[in-house]
């Protein structure tokens, strides 16, 4: 007996493809891949160009690792039209080597696996008038509260707690120890990772005689389709009205939503992002690690804010903004091209003083 069998757990289907094989999955995904190599080539993983073995596949997209390609141990490798290769070296040429890598993992590896719980693991804690869609896999430890919906197929790992009237979608997978508020609506193939806690209370407080007064945050939390939210993150529900997610939007970990946000569709927001409140965020906007957003303002569609950035104003549609405070990227170059001539121009006016001031002894020495 395995180790998966002696844990009741499904063991990951080993899926194994020829060169030819795997670029007709390519060409049907819209890719146009160039096979030089011997098609019959058999595949059986894929692996960084470092760590790779003989009947591995790796990929090259970034030019700064282009050496590596003359150590890898791979039997081939992904990369774009004109990079050189050693010989010997099986290739599948495409214009976009990230892409093709990610559905090639995707077809031999494909996507985690959740087993069933087990009967003598005990049962999760459901209120009775909570209702349970179909095939929904859900652990010991679970706690779902008074009227809460879960859909079809969801996985509930052991530590969640699903509060009362909580509406989550089918094939939602929550890993351990996510907590949802009450109220909160997440739609359907979500995916939020352990310690996440969505829809807690933001910071809304009053002046009141000197003291600070709880405002009773009375909104709720709404999270689209196709979302995927990393570990540690924190989203407050709204004040009034609603925080909201929209499809397609993906968070890293450590990311905090504050109460009010908006954030469009197929956003992209990587590790420690923190957004204030009331801030409205267009669609296919990516925001770098560490980027910091202050409340009440808008960032426009399709825009890129970078690492550490501090955003304190409005940001049109198509911008790319970096720099604390956050300024359009052409005038970033600008001041970083100034800073570093700073050196030279400190030289330059001491010379300027110093001839100066022998103009001047010059002068005072004719009068």
């Amino acid at each position: 007996m395995n180790w998966y069998e002696t844990h009741g757990l499904e063991a990951q289907d080993v899926k194994q493809a020829t060169l030819a094989q795997l670029c007709d999955t390519l060409r049907e995904r819209g890719l146009c891949p160039e096979l030089h190599g011997d098609p019959q080539r058999v595949i059986t993983a894929v692996n960084t160009l470092e760590d790779a073995l003989e009947g591995q596949i790796s990929f090259l997209s970034n030019p700064k690792y282009e050496r590596l390609l003359q150590e890898t141990r791979a039997s081939a490798v992904v990369l774009r039209p004109g990079v050189e290769a050693p010989r010997g070296l099986d290739l599948i040429r495409v214009e976009d080597p990230y892409a093709a890598i990610t559905i090639l993992i995707v077809e031999l590896h494909g996507y985690r696996r959740h087993r069933p719980p087990r009967a003598d693991e005990g049962p999760p804690n459901i209120a009775p008038t909570a209702v349970i869609g179909p095939n929904a896999r859900i652990y010991p430890g679970v706690t779902i509260d008074d009227e809460a919906r879960i859909g079809a197929d969801a996985v509930i790992y052991p530590g969640c707690y699903i509060g009362p009237r909580c509406r989550i979608g089918d094939q939602v997978l929550l890993y351990p120890n996510v907590v949802i508020y009450d109220d909160t609506h997440v739609g359907d193939r979500v995916t939020i990772h352990a310690n996440t806690v969505i829809g807690e209370d933001g910071l809304g407080y009053a002046p009141v005689a000197g003291r600070w007064i709880k405002i009773p945050q009375i909104g709720r939390v709404t999270i689209g389709d196709d979302v995927e939210i990393g570990a540690n993150c924190a989203v407050d529900r709204a004040t009034l009205g609603q925080t909201s997610i929209g499809n397609g939007t993906k968070f890293s970990n450590l990311i905090t939503i504050g109460h009010g946000t908006r954030i469009g569709a197929h956003c992209l927001f990587v590790g420690q992002v923190g957004l204030a409140g009331s801030v409205t965020v267009g669609d296919h906007v990516t925001l770098a690690g560490q980027a910091g957003v202050v409340g009440h303002i808008r960032i426009g569609d399709r825009v890129t804010v970078g690492a550490k950035a501090g955003v304190t104003n409005n940001v049109p549609d198509g911008e790319t903004v970096l720099g604390q405070p956050a300024i359009p990227i052409r005038d970033m170059r600008r001041q970083v091209a100034y800073i570093g001539r700073l050196g030279e121009m400190h030289k330059t006016i001491k010379r300027l003083e110093e001839r100066l001031a022998e103009l001047e002894a010059q002068l005072r020495a004719k009068a």
